[in-house]
């Protein structure tokens, strides 16, 4: 991400001699070629693992966590971490789901949502707390970048925010779900990796489920369906979720500036 060429420029340049520490702490040898993602590096050691460094910091922390919490189930699992290096040990994956058609991208998110949904740590955070304190700076949001959209839009996701500030769920939910983030495994057929553990309602992350490959789907509504078929969700539940995610993502992307989700963001509000 370009915040670590303005915030990380010393991790960045002092990430080889880290790799190569770790190798030695680990008693690793490096057999493959560099990945990266956003906010990680991953690099091939033995013959079924990775590395994995992160910069340092919370995020770091909770990712082992929730690691640890749903321990290989729909899940890669963590086989051993150095927080103070950043560093993760994980099994080795292979195709990412993006490489899939896109129905069937949809149908394995939405087992996947489901098979994620084991009972949460107490001190999760709530799906339900996240929405009762943003929804409250919703309409404010709308109002400063000039009433982007139109404000049918904007009532219909103020709408279904209180029935979402509620809810009798208790099973982990992970925050950051989307093709991208899956990968074929062999323990499992698809398995996920860099999850932020919640606790609540497991419909929170539809919307991105669907909007972060939109431009694939020649019919929005059907591809929500599957997802809901597959994670065993309700219809009106998981709609109105979608609702309120969207125009919740809507306004923060177009507040750093983004400009293909945005219009993402119109096209499945409009299919809903």
């Amino acid at each position: 991400m370009p915040r670590w060429w303005r915030e990380g420029a010393e991790w960045l340049e002092g990430l080889p001699r880290a790799v190569d520490r770790q190798c030695a702490a680990w008693g690793l040898s490096i057999s493959g070629e560099v990945a990266y993602g956003s906010n990680a590096i991953v690099v091939p050691v033995g013959e079924d693992l990775v590395l994995r460094m992160n910069p340092p910091g919370p995020e770091v922390e909770e990712q082992v966590r929730a690691l640890r919490w749903w321990d290989g189930r729909g899940m890669v699992l963590l086989y051993d971490a150095d927080l103070d290096a950043g560093a993760m040990l994980l099994e080795r994956l292979s195709t990412p789901l993006t490489t899939r058609p896109v129905d069937e991208a949809v149908a394995v998110l939405g087992q996947l949502m489901r098979r994620l949904a084991v009972p949460a740590p107490e001190d999760a955070r709530s799906t339900a707390v996240i929405v009762a304190e943003r929804s409250a700076a919703l309409e404010r949001e709308w109002e400063r970048l000039g009433r982007p959209f139109d404000a049918g839009i904007l009532r219909a996701a103020l709408d279904v925010a209180p029935a979402l500030t509620e809810t009798s769920s208790e099973f982990a939910v992970n925050g950051d779900l989307h093709s991208d983030q899956v990968l074929a495994g062999t323990r499992e057929d698809w398995l996920t990796v860099d999850p932020v553990l919640l606790r609540g309602d497991i419909e929170y992350d539809l919307a991105r489920v669907l909007w972060t490959r939109l431009d694939e789907m020649t019919d929005i509504a059907a591809h929500f369906d599957i997802a809901v078929r597959e994670a065993g969700l309700d219809r009106d539940r998981a709609r109105d979720w979608v609702v309120y995610r969207t125009v919740d993502y809507w306004l923060w992307g177009l507040s750093v500036g983004l400009t293909e989700d945005p219009v993402r963001c119109a096209r499945l509000m409009s299919a809903l």
